[in-house]
């Protein structure tokens, strides 16, 4: 399958097939040409709850705890916007995004947006590592995420009632 989106996390119902709809426009729109349908991407989207994210930090990046959103790149290195296919896993913690979203004042599923599109760009060659690569990552992203707001109505991504701290 090209596109796989999956929630494996139980705490914040999420509409998997907007997510994939969001999924597929981005791709789009950071590299023209590239149809997901056409094969030439394999990217899986994952919702994970906290435990899992917490081991994925650990084992691939030894770092503690959960985060918000770790990104797979299994394809070949190249610069942003890197245009050849999609190869790639991007795990997002919904409950991270809880968190984060209290902090922005925004909604956890506007978050969720965000961190898929955020990995995205990483698969794209986007780099976060250093000040003026990550201004220009951050830029394209707001920028995507501007477009996606509009286009889309990202509240809709949240299914059901968050039973987070209930």
């Amino acid at each position: 399958m090209p596109l796989t989106v999956r929630s494996r996390q139980k705490s914040h119902p999420a509409d998997a097939w907007l997510l994939r709809r969001l999924a597929k426009w981005t791709l789009a729109e950071t590299g023209p040409g590239q149809a997901v349908e056409s094969g030439v991407h394999e990217l899986g989207v994952y919702l994970v709850d906290p435990v899992e994210m917490a081991r994925a930090n650990w084992d691939y990046l030894q770092h503690d705890g959960p985060t918000d959103v770790i990104t797979f790149d299994y394809g070949e290195p190249g610069d942003a916007p890197k245009p050849g296919p999609i190869l790639g896993d991007i795990f997002i913690c919904p409950v991270v995004a809880e968190e984060f979203a209290r902090k922005y004042k925004t909604s956890w599923a506007e978050e969720v947006a965000r961190y898929l599109i955020h990995g995205i760009l990483h698969l794209r060659g986007y780099d976060d590592s250093a000040p003026g690569l990550r201004r220009t990552m951050k830029r394209e992203e707001n920028r995507l995420m501007t477009a996606a707001t509009e286009r889309f109505h990202l509240s809709q991504l949240a299914r059901g009632t968050t039973m987070v701290g209930r």
